[in-house]
């Protein structure tokens, strides 16, 4: 009996030593829920690139007694890269260097397509303000508020994050995570927006090729849009500079060294940096509120939207251009890339075989990372 008592006693104070006994409940609801996340992240494969540090993020945050995000600890200074608005903008190069924009040169009126799928960034804004109405106070939104959560809407993480740390950094957690799990989740939210828009004859329209673009035309581009967009919004130099020096850094053929290192190495450091540490940012105890679940709902409803808006038009540009335009290409002006132009790619094939809309889509798609970098620059030279 001796050493039963002893052994009982040991363990009680090894597990209670281990932070066991402190576990919340609001902890083990987010325990569950990272769980969930890396399933879907190495089970059916949801972009795991982000999920799985996002959701792993969030495990070392609600184990008990880790300090991990706390002052000293090793997330709480990983963190001051988002927090001083350092990472957003190193992805942004790496997101120019990988990306080629030569369909959205080859065919400007994907401008259009993308600037219509931030209508969901403008919904969350006023989504936000509206929330305020609710009796009882339990949302109180400023204006900077809702504009940090409405870049949301755009599905661009980096984004959303930069414009956070500016206009709202207490609200830079539940933004962050909002913005990464949509862009995550982009699989599951977008195609039964895109079916129920559209009927099997539109999303079985095949396009024509797009023109062959000049070396000329791909280098001037990044630099005409820097000059235009910078003296138009000045606030947006961050964001926009960096995506068009790794643009610059692609096309230029001189730099495909630096080129290489900003879409390789640079871009998963940073993607990891990131996601671990937004993840790291869902503690239950203190993620778990009204206003935090308000964001997150805003967040799917303006993604949404901003599918259904690029839908939309897309279907307008169909009827006008006498059915030369898919809509689904549409769908692609959010600004997860190039998820949600592969997305496009997926969804018209099922209808049409020989369908191949990726070139196309990838159009709207960099247009816009474009627009939603623009549309945080609008919201900063207002409220910052």
């Amino acid at each position: 009996m001796d050493f039963t008592s002893s052994l009982v006693n040991t363990l009680g104070s090894f597990f209670g030593g281990m932070g066991f006994t402190s576990l919340s409940l609001r902890s083990g609801i987010m325990l569950i829920v990272s769980c969930v996340l890396m399933y879907l992240a190495i089970k059916k494969k949801y972009e795991p690139l982000l999920l799985l540090p996002i959701a792993f993020g969030m495990l070392l945050a609600n184990l008990p007694l880790t300090g991990i995000m706390e002052e000293g600890g090793l997330l709480y200074y990983l963190y001051f890269g988002n927090k001083m608005g350092i990472f957003p903008p190193l992805i942004f190069l790496g997101v120019g260097a990988m990306t080629d924009f030569g369909p959205l040169i080859a065919n400007p009126k994907s401008i259009i397509l993308g600037g219509a799928a931030q209508l969901g960034i403008y919904v969350a804004f006023l989504g936000a303000l509206a929330l305020n109405l609710i009796p009882g106070g339990i949302f109180n939104f400023t204006e900077p508020m809702a504009a940090a959560i409405g870049i949301i809407g755009g599905a661009d993480g980096p984004t959303a994050i930069y414009t956070a740390t500016m206009l709202a950094p207490q609200l830079l957690g539940p933004i962050a995570v909002a913005a990464y799990s949509y862009m995550a989740l982009v699989p599951i939210i977008q195609p039964p927006i895109m079916r129920s828009l559209t009927t099997k004859e539109e999303r079985a329209i095949k396009m024509e090729q797009l023109r062959l673009v000049s070396q000329r035309e791909k280098i001037l581009f990044p630099i005409v849009v820097t000059v235009l967009v910078v003296l138009i919004i000045p606030s947006a130099a961050s964001l926009v500079g960096m995506l068009m020096l790794g643009n610059l850094l692609r096309e230029s053929q001189v730099t495909s060294r630096l080129a290489d290192v900003a879409s390789n190495s640079l871009m998963y450091i940073v993607t990891i940096l990131i996601g671990i540490t937004v993840g790291a940012t869902a503690n239950g105890d203190t993620f778990l509120t009204p206003s935090t679940l308000g964001i997150l709902g805003l967040g799917l409803v303006a993604f949404s939207f901003g599918t259904a808006g690029g839908v939309m038009l897309g279907k307008l540009m169909c009827r006008l251009t006498g059915g030369k335009i898919n809509p689904l290409i549409g769908a692609a002006g959010v600004s997860a890339v190039p998820m949600a132009a592969r997305i496009a790619q997926k969804v018209g094939r099922e209808e049409n075989p020989d369908n191949y809309l990726l070139m196309h889509a990838m159009g709207p798609n960099v247009a816009g990372v474009i627009g939603s970098a623009i549309a945080a620059g609008i919201f900063m030279a207002i409220y910052h």
